[in-house]
């Protein structure tokens, strides 16, 4: 039992508790900045909300801070002095937090979707990074800059002149045979062009099945999407279409 005694206390030391302290003080810190990321994402339904946010912050946070206490590992009583690295921790948690992000990208034909959400679980890791390492101010400003980003940069995006893309899936009868020119003039009319290089065309079951990308010539004069559904059921040889609108 004394063995046992003189061995725990080595973990339950000051010095020991103080280094605790302030790695849970880091932890803590991290947490509530990748809340501050993660609320956005929540906000607005994404599968990756707080949570997420907040637990890849807090651990990108643990697995650095825990690299400048080498001497307070194993209670202070590891047999050989430990060497670490920092950088190598870093690159880890970089490559790990890729994986991550590239399982919440989805693509459904030509929209892809879950970008900025796997670019801002990436600034969460290098928020929880920052912490590890003790830079705190640089840490608050990269969470609340990122926050920002993501809550009014897509209403500037809005304000700024762009080009709205849909992705088009049209279906003809059986021995209907459309024409590519007819197809062109008639996205003109509605304010839109078929983009270069989008045409996909396929056959199945005796009809032909057209996939394209039309990008609207001025946002404010284009057709609206609900207006161009009810145009293309009176479209001679649509059998079934498709509209849904491009994302990237």
């Amino acid at each position: 039992m004394d063995t046992l005694a003189s061995y725990t206390s080595h973990f339950w030391s000051g010095a020991e508790l103080g280094a605790n302290s302030i790695i849970f003080l880091n932890l803590f810190g991290a947490l509530l900045l990748g809340f501050v990321v993660g609320y956005e994402r929540a906000y607005h339904g994404r599968a990756a909300g707080m949570r997420t946010y907040g637990l890849v912050c807090m651990a990108s946070a643990a697995l650095v801070v825990l690299a400048g206490y080498p001497d307070y590992w194993f209670g202070g009583r590891a047999i050989a002095p430990v060497s670490l690295d920092p950088s190598r921790t870093i690159q880890g948690i970089v490559t790990g937090i890729g994986f991550l992000g590239a399982g919440v990208i989805m693509k459904d034909g030509f929209s892809i979707s879950g970008l900025t959400t796997a670019a801002s679980l990436w600034a969460s890791s290098a928020i929880g990074i920052l912490v590890g390492v003790g830079f705190y101010a640089a840490a608050i400003l990269l969470a609340f800059l990122s926050a920002a980003c993501m809550i009014w940069v897509s209403r500037l995006e809005m304000w700024l002149p762009a080009r709205q893309a849909v992705s088009v899936t049209m279906q003809f009868r059986p021995g209907f045979v459309p024409s590519e020119s007819v197809v062109q003039r008639l996205a003109v009319e509605r304010g839109y062009e078929v983009a270069a290089s989008t045409m996909v065309i396929t056959f199945k079951e005796d009809c032909v099945e057209w996939r394209f990308v039309a990008v609207a010539l001025n946002r404010k004069q284009a057709t609206a999407i609900s207006e161009l559904a009810n145009e293309l059921q009176k479209f001679e040889g649509v059998g079934s279409f498709q509209l849904a609108h491009a994302r990237n």
